[in-house]
């Protein structure tokens, strides 16, 4: 019969094993089914706002971009002055329903043109680079759950990065569950079964409360149908998991996804193009499929990219990193409409669009009138956002 020690050891395991299951202590199965949900969408790359929400009856913007901006008839007009991208046309209908907002020239102060170092500040929200942990993870410190939030994917950002521990990773909803190393399933359950005392007794119990839950969570998601077909990419597919976990009930109140590729230093429309396509495909079947689960009062979607890029294209047809650009939302929970003033493009930082919203006022919002939570102890301090939560 294997000691304590060899106990300790494999429960811990089991739990580090846990591939992201929501529901690991009782607190988090007992979520109240009117708790909300944030989904971030994270743009990795750079993605150009300026392609994205485009200031169409400014003669600067096709002054800037002769090869690559996008012509006006093409436009999916918005407002007097701005458009979207051909390729959101998925999303239009979210937007002639109040339920599609757009934040102009989002920012930090002290700006920088580095992937790493800006994705950080992102992640981290503090511009000084000084702390290490997430946002997110210290939204989990908050609230006291280690399983509050999930990455749907196969690394974890570090936004999702606690003090003292990392929010899970999920690469699917389908392999949730307790893996154990091969040859051990038997001395596990053995273990489980031997009464203990003191700490032992502490992590046996959690660990059959890990069980219990792991196999709660299981049988909610596979009760899911959805009501709709997503694209068949993998943001589609991440997508899809995001709401299979919101419609199982098991207390995520913050989903992470990523769309990657948005580093368009050459070729830009072409590239861009079919990834402004995927990104609104995909939101476009995800909240198709929240109303037909009954879901859109509860989930809103915030997205973001670590930077915009540079105001005129370079040689190569494309552009290079910039500073200032564009932040979305959309749900039922959102103001629709255009948050900020259009860009001045005659006003220029270095080439670059200057911010005029620090991006977390845009979190504070997300976090103070969406979920509910202090938003000021969890950024580190009181920020103004556009008014993009309803």
């Amino acid at each position: 019969m294997p000691d304590r020690r060899d106990f300790l050891k494999l429960s811990a395991l089991a739990v580090a094993a846990t591939t992201g299951m929501p529901g690991f202590l009782a607190r988090a199965a007992a979520q109240a089914d009117g708790d909300r949900t944030l989904v971030v969408v994270q743009l990795t790359g750079g993605n150009d706002g300026l392609n994205t929400l485009i200031p169409y009856s400014n003669g600067a913007y096709y002054a800037a971009r002769p090869t690559i901006a996008i012509p006006r008839k093409d436009v999916l007009t918005l407002t007097p002055d701005l458009g979207m991208h051909p390729s959101l046309r998925p999303l239009m209908n979210l937007w002639d329903g109040g339920q599609l907002a757009w934040m102009e020239n989002v920012g930090y102060p002290n700006p920088t043109r580095s992937h790493f170092a800006s994705m950080a500040i992102w992640h981290t929200a503090d511009p000084t680079q000084a702390g290490a942990d997430g946002w997110i993870g210290r939204v989990a410190e908050k609230i006291g759950d280690p399983f509050c939030a999930s990455n749907i994917g196969s690394s974890t950002p570090r936004a999702l990065q606690a003090d003292t521990f990392s929010l899970p990773s999920i690469d699917g909803v389908d392999t949730f569950g307790v893996k154990l190393p091969q040859g051990v399933d038997g001395a596990f359950d053995a273990m489980l079964s031997a009464p203990r005392q003191g700490e032992a007794d502490y992590l046996l119990r959690a660990t059959r409360q890990m069980m219990k839950n792991t196999a709660r969570v299981q049988q909610n998601v596979k009760k899911y149908r959805a009501g709709v077909s997503y694209p068949e990419h993998r943001f589609g597919a991440q997508l899809r998991d995001a709401a299979r976990l919101i419609a199982a009930g098991v207390g995520q109140r913050i989903i992470y996804v990523s769309l990657g590729g948005f580093d368009t230093h050459a070729g830009q429309r072409a590239e861009q193009d079919e990834l402004l396509g995927t990104l609104a495909g995909g939101l476009s079947a995800f909240y198709a499929d929240l109303q037909k689960q009954g879901l859109t009062d509860r989930v809103v979607v915030m997205g973001f990219s670590e930077f915009g890029r540079r105001v005129a294209e370079n040689a190569s047809a494309g552009t290079d990193h910039g500073q200032g650009s564009v932040m979305f939302a959309l749900g039922n929970g959102v103001k629709g409409g255009i948050h900020g003033s259009s860009p001045d493009l005659e006003d220029l930082s270095g080439g670059d669009i200057k911010y005029r919203q620090d991006f977390r006022g845009v979190y504070a919002e997300g976090l103070q009138k969406w979920l509910n939570l202090d938003a000021r102890s969890i950024l580190g301090g009181n920020f103004t956002g556009p008014g993009w939560v309803a």
